[in-house]
């Protein structure tokens, strides 16, 4: 395990972390300060109807466009499973049927990497950047990280030469732990985004009560942050990611006057685990009694 505690925006604990441990989904929370930040320059509209399909920005930031998932997929996980090359995305577009909308955009909720892949593509358009300059003018650098890249061969990513990381269609981050603590305790105490685009962005649609064996008590989601209560009414923001192996919990809590924010790393665990970790760290940071589930 490896994990990295700020509070009040200064770094308190860390254990040492291998330099390049993949972020997995917490690259889309990373993907959305992008796109807010083009938003926030009006450089693209969030509630404009976008060329991938007849829903917005907002919709696809916030996984109500209506579309499916790749990882719904049975032959998916086989051949991620057996090692293959990742399928062309206009291919893999084509297996989940992206088409075909699930429920009319704004009128529920499905988790959707197919989104992010647009949003990626949105991202590139109204940037007139590729992704990874991209992100990098628009996040790292203003953020102040020097240690993030966006990752696309397989041997990008050290002890899993077995995995194509084409398979994570909307990109796929790694970096320190250290710095995906670092990038969401900046980005939620308001050094990227406007105030309003940022109480925008922490907006969440509630998901149903508790999630059995997880922390989680009402989760929800805004656009890119996974949003809501754990056990004893600690508000998390942040992001979980899991992956071949692998899973990540970044998330960022107040006390209402002391901020922590908190990255875990862990390999071989599920990512309830993770989030888990990361849920008692804040709370013993923020001198709250441990939480449970």
């Amino acid at each position: 395990m490896a994990f990295a505690l700020y509070i009040d925006g200064h770094l308190r604990r860390s254990e040492p972390s291998e330099p390049r441990l993949p972020w997995w989904s917490f690259t889309k929370t990373v993907l959305a300060a992008a796109a807010l930040s083009l938003v926030d320059d009006r450089r693209m509209g969030l509630d404009e109807l976008v060329p991938e399909g007849p829903f917005t920005l907002r919709q696809l930031l916030g996984h109500e466009a209506g579309l499916a998932d790749y990882d719904e997929l049975t032959d998916y996980h086989a051949a991620v499973a057996r090692g293959d090359d990742a399928w062309p995305a206009e291919e893999m577009l084509q297996r989940v049927d992206a088409t075909r909308l699930r429920y009319p955009p704004g009128e529920g909720w499905r988790y959707s990497n197919v989104g992010y892949l647009y949003i990626c593509r949105l991202i590139e358009r109204a940037s007139g950047l590729p992704l990874a300059h991209a992100l990098d003018q628009r996040v790292f650098k203003p953020l102040g990280l020097t240690d993030v890249a966006l990752v696309r061969e397989r041997t990008d990513l050290p002890g899993m030469t077995g995995y194509d990381t084409a398979w994570v269609y909307h990109g796929l981050l790694v970096g320190p732990i250290g710095q995906a603590a670092l990038l969401l305790d900046r980005l939620l105490s308001g050094h990227l985004l406007s105030e309003g685009m940022l109480a925008q962005m922490r907006c969440a649609r509630v998901l149903g009560g508790p999630i059995a064996g997880t922390p989680w008590q009402v989760p929800g989601y805004g656009l890119g942050l996974m949003q809501g209560e754990v056990a004893g009414g600690l508000l998390l923001a942040g992001h979980t990611g899991s992956g071949p192996g692998s899973s990540v919990a970044v998330y960022g809590a107040t006390d209402g006057i002391r901020r922590a924010t908190c990255a875990v790393f862990r390999r071989g665990g599920q990512a309830a685990a993770t989030e888990a970790e990361t849920v008692g760290h804040l709370s013993e940071s923020l001198g709250l009694p441990p939480r449970s589930h």
